[in-house]
């Protein structure tokens, strides 16, 4: 059978989705109160030479499980990608080179944040062989900056960033919050307006939440209103449009031919093979089920775990009734949408299954028939986008 094929439940031959790679690294310099991510303040020396070890012997003992398949993206998250020296990554790639097909062309990311690396060392990180960064700069106002418990400062943020474009990078995200403790429209604005003076060419614009298991949650700050916040999205959408960027995602922009392929794979219902202490994984079976997986959490019990052979924690496959879910809740978040072909192709499933729910959701002007299979969120779908998820539960 051709490469990238394999047969579903009914022995048809289908497609593989695309796949790529997500290596997570659990510690930070410390906590955010927002943040819900699987990341751990670091509490003396960070076992770094080890928790690459452990990588290592992952990248190894999943090579059979993909075997065949070339890898069309990798992305470090965290965390903080960038405690780690370029020397760690350097072996890192090493061993995902001798184990793994990678497309010549792949888009390669690491998570960065900008009190946290040192800027000399962008060029080593760009000659290991990451060709994008992700900066988390989150506000360009030191007042916010403080409320947030970030440990960077906005001169800290373009230092950052223009190491980076020193070093070579022509392909950076920036990611922006709104919506922050006492924040006003026009302050979200100018942290916008300062994020485009310095051209990047994605950026990630997303509204502060109170996630549960946070400090945040346990003691919310005085956040803006739901009104206020909502000014906050009209407006940066407008100014971020005049500016030339496409909003091809629910908090994404770009320039031209300059999305996040990485992210988009997911959000098309690509495969994607998670190693690192608490990384999520979706795979396409050879029988056309869909396996989902999670590494241990913990990174004391996904180290030990690590190089016993296995750190997978939990596993499971998705059933038939959630395949369509799982489905739409990914592209639905797209302003280009999706075709029913598409939907049928990724999870062998008929599109008569989702029909109900497409002609409820275009009912309530949620879903915009393109004709031909096509189908795309409306504007107020987007607005209302958990409603129009929701339509697609089992």
């Amino acid at each position: 059978m051709a490469e990238g094929y394999e047969r579903d439940r009914t022995g048809r031959s289908r497609m593989l989705p695309p796949l790529s790679l997500y290596i997570h690294f659990p510690w930070c310099v410390a906590k955010c109160p927002y943040c819900d991510f699987n990341s751990h303040s670091l509490r003396g020396e960070m076992p770094a030479d080890e928790y690459i070890d452990a990588l290592v012997a992952e990248v190894s003992a999943t090579a059979q499980q993909i075997s065949g398949r070339t890898i069309q993206s990798i992305f470090f998250g965290g965390g903080t990608p960038s405690l780690f020296s370029p020397q760690h990554y350097v072996r890192l790639f090493e061993a995902i080179h001798e184990h793994f097909a990678i497309d010549a062309a792949a888009e390669i990311t690491m998570e960065a944040n900008p009190g946290a690396i040192e800027h000399g060392s962008f060029v080593a990180y760009r000659q290991a062989g990451i060709n994008r960064l992700s900066l988390g700069v989150q506000s360009f106002s030191d007042t916010h900056l403080k409320s947030l418990g970030r440990i960077h400062d906005a001169a800290a943020a373009r230092s950052a960033f223009q190491s980076a474009r020193d070093a070579g990078f022509d392909n950076i995200n920036l990611d922006l919050m709104y919506a922050l403790p006492k924040q006003s429209v026009s302050e979200a604005l100018d942290d916008l307006d300062a994020a485009m003076s310095l051209q990047p060419e994605h950026l990630s614009f997303y509204h502060l939440t109170l996630e549960p298991n946070t400090v945040f949650y346990a003691q919310p700050p005085p956040l803006p209103d739901s009104d206020m916040a909502w000014d906050m999205q009209i407006q940066g959408a407008a100014f971020l449009q005049g500016k030339d960027y496409a909003n091809y995602e629910v908090s994404a922009w770009s320039l031209p031919d300059r999305s996040c392929k990485h992210n988009l794979n997911y959000w098309q219902f690509g495969d994607y093979l998670g190693l690192g202490a608490g990384a999520h994984g979706k795979l396409t079976m050879s029988d056309g089920g869909v396996v989902r997986e999670q590494r241990a959490a913990h990174p004391r019990d996904y180290l030990r775990l690590a190089q016993q052979g296995d750190a997978v924690s939990k596993r499971h496959t998705v059933t038939t009734d959630d395949l369509s879910f799982e489905f739409m809740l990914n592209n639905l978040r797209l302003s280009a949408g999706f075709n029913l072909a598409e939907f049928t192709r990724l999870t062998g499933l008929g599109g008569e299954v989702v029909l109900p729910s497409l002609m409820a959701a275009q009912k309530r002007g949620l879903l915009q028939d393109l004709g031909e299979g096509g189908w795309r969120p409306t504007p107020r779908g987007w607005q209302f986008l958990n409603d129009l998820q929701a339509l697609f539960l089992p």
